[in-house]
């Protein structure tokens, strides 16, 4: 190589790095935006607020957290795609918005892994198959054993089409070969109460949700959709422990976004003190009392988890044949 283009192309390598060096030193110089695509209340924006509080304190700014609420979470992951890659603008996302919705919808025009930058991915919190207290079966293999005798008896409930806890109730009868009707809700509420009231056999739920009626005794519980037993429910077997079921791992996911094309040196900052959040003593308790195992995983473990669950997703949709549009 000729040395004046050795000498151009170091001198490019160390302005790039300085102007990462920077970016890194002077962001971030005012308040940000952490988008969550769901209403104040459900487990997206819990996670988002808990952490959101710290992280401004570690950054110097305020992390001000965003509802913009809709369709399955999109509205706000497709804000989040607009918005400048300057890492003033984040979002606090989950599987639905980020892989599901492309997957089941058309009219989902953005590629979550592609026009998203993943940061941090906080952690995973199961799922649980859960009954009404006038089901006859008392645990997973009686309810399957039941399933089989009377294939058409049975339905599940779950807050929506195309969301992770109807994957879930798909992945159950894919793997058990069993048939169940699925009756979608619009939310998680109605749905609770339907249960609660015997209207309704089967649902699936989120952990956080139906952790109060389970202590209580006001549902049966037949087991969580993890492959590892929730902390929160040590007692409850998982539903892969059931013969038939070994297949069963699926969990609900939540981590930081930025738009694509953010610059690294952002993203690294932001991971790093991310990392350092999820070590803090109130932000751990806060996430692992409401039923979520903190994973902590960066931007490239990140990108490779997200790749493997929505592979899974696909699977579980082809095959459901799941559609929203």
């Amino acid at each position: 190589m000729p040395r004046f283009l050795t000498r151009t192309l170091a001198s490019l390598i160390a302005a790039t790095c300085l102007t990462g060096t920077a970016i890194a030193d002077t962001y971030p110089s005012k308040p940000i935006t952490l988008l969550v695509g769901y209403t104040p209340g459900g487990s997206v924006d819990l996670v988002a607020r808990t952490v959101a509080e710290e992280l401004g304190k570690r950054l110097g700014q305020p992390v001000v957290v965003e509802n913009a609420a809709g369709a399955a979470g999109t509205i706000g992951a497709a804000k989040a795609v607009r918005a400048a890659p300057d890492g003033y603008t984040l979002l606090l996302g989950s599987g639905s918005e980020i892989s599901i919705a492309r997957l089941t919808s058309p009219s989902v025009k953005y590629d979550g892994q592609k026009d998203l930058q993943p940061i941090t991915l906080v952690g995973t919190q199961s799922m649980v198959l859960v009954g009404a207290n006038n089901v006859a079966a008392r645990n997973t293999d009686e309810l399957l054993a039941y399933a089989r005798a009377n294939p058409d008896k049975l339905s599940f409930a779950s807050s929506g089409v195309g969301t992770p806890l109807h994957l879930s109730g798909e992945l159950i009868k894919q793997q058990a070969k069993i048939n169940m009707e699925h009756v979608p809700y619009k939310g998680a509420g109605p749905m609770l109460t339907d249960l609660l009231g015997g209207q309704i056999p089967l649902a699936v739920l989120v952990l956080s949700s139906a952790l109060p009626h389970i202590k209580t005794g006001k549902i049966k519980v037949f087991g969580v959709t993890e492959a590892h037993r929730a902390a929160a429910l040590p007692d409850v077997p998982t539903l892969a422990e059931s013969k038939g079921l070994d297949g069963v791992d699926m969990g609900v996911w939540f981590g930081l976004f930025a738009p694509a094309k953010t610059p690294e040196a952002i993203t690294a900052r932001l991971d790093k003190e991310m990392a350092e959040v999820l070590k803090q003593p109130a932000v751990r308790d806060k996430l692992t009392e409401s039923g979520l195992a903190l994973a902590g995983l960066g931007p490239k473990d990140f990108a490779a988890f997200i790749g493997k669950e929505t592979a899974k997703y696909q699977k579980i949709i082809q095959t459901a044949n799941i559609r929203t549009d």
